[in-house]
């Protein structure tokens, strides 16, 4: 109901404020294709991505089912239905599976990478949400309930262990030089810190802003970055110590957030309508880009094995849900 909530007023923001777009803004994501997903109604949540296939993983909530993209024939080439609010998905490459996690009822449904067959079933208790692939360790590990990240061994499909936090986890980052993991917490508005080996708190982050959701690491430079809802305001924090670094406004109801290395910006998908590019070399994080796009539409991913940033938008106004592909301009 929150986040509800916090969608009506972002739109109605985008409404009485419109937020300016110009020529010279728009040319650093070209948009390549619109995907459609056929009958799929209601809200869309996060996505994953099967390199080796060049197939994309929908979580459509709204419809209760997960979308199969075939990106390079730029159709859906399969669905799989009966889902319960799925929120997030993951695809482990080398267990070739497909995890689904459903906030309805707390579960997650695995499926084989090949034919789409279920392939087994988690029962978490409650609000499943955003799902990672620990590729160091060769497991899952996803966010549920009033406070926990789930340790999935993709062997047996069966949970390991949790890591306790103070109130449900929103996006959630592994950092790639250490054990540690970074969990927004928007309920409390504080980033939590902890250890993937042993579970423990290593930090507890207080932020003076809300609405928390989307998390992106900068390994190279050790940053974190984070888009706030209340107000909407970005933030690259100092890995080690939690440390403001910089802050830049951007558009309104995010949801996703991502770092290009390649080019070193920063693309931020907003469901008031657009998609902000941030200069991740400048340290003010000047806004280079801002793309529109249509209300509603803020969950992406970047896929830069692909070099490709996948838009979902839902359908609406009379028009069908699909995926917009955009491709970067250098």
């Amino acid at each position: 109901m929150a986040k509800a909530i916090v969608a009506a007023l972002c739109a109605l923001c985008a409404i009485v404020l419109p937020l300016r777009v110009t020529a010279g803004e728009t040319n650093l994501l070209q948009l390549e294709a619109k995907i459609p997903l056929g009958h799929v109604a209601g809200r869309i949540d996060h996505m994953a991505y099967d390199a080796a296939r060049n197939r994309l993983f929908v979580a459509e909530l709204g419809n209760n089912s997960l979308g199969v993209v075939d990106v390079q024939a730029r159709k859906v080439i399969h669905r799989i239905s009966g889902l319960k609010e799925p929120q997030g998905a993951g695809y482990h490459k080398a267990a070739d599976a497909i995890y689904v996690a459903n906030g309805g009822d707390g579960s997650v449904r695995v499926y084989r990478g090949a034919d789409f067959a279920p392939a087994g079933a988690i029962a978490l208790g409650d609000d499943a949400d955003n799902v990672r692939i620990d590729e160091a360790a060769g497991h899952v590990v996803i966010g549920y309930g009033k406070g926990a990240l789930a340790i999935i061994d993709p062997t047996s499909r069966k949970k390991l262990s949790d890591i306790p936090l103070k109130a449900h986890p929103e996006s959630f980052r592994l950092d790639a030089d250490s054990d540690r993991i970074f969990v927004n917490l928007p309920e409390t508005r504080s980033i939590a810190v902890v250890s993937k080996a042993d579970g423990q708190t290593l930090g507890n982050w207080r932020q003076a802003y809300g609405g928390n959701y989307a998390m992106a690491l900068d390994d190279e430079k050790g940053r974190v970055f984070v888009v706030f809802r209340n107000p909407a305001k970005f933030v690259a924090l100092a890995k080690d110590t939690g440390a403001a670094m910089a802050e830049a406004g951007t558009c309104g109801d995010v949801d996703d957030l991502f770092l290009d290395a390649k080019r070193q910006r920063v693309y931020i998908s907003c469901g008031q309508g657009f998609i902000d590019v941030l200069d991740a070399r400048d340290t003010a994080f000047a806004r280079v880009g801002r793309i529109a796009t249509v209300p509603g539409a803020r969950t992406s991913l970047f896929v830069a094995d692909a070099d490709r940033l996948f838009l979902a938008v839902r359908a609406q106004g009379g028009q069908g849900a699909a995926i917009w592909v955009y491709r970067p301009v250098d």
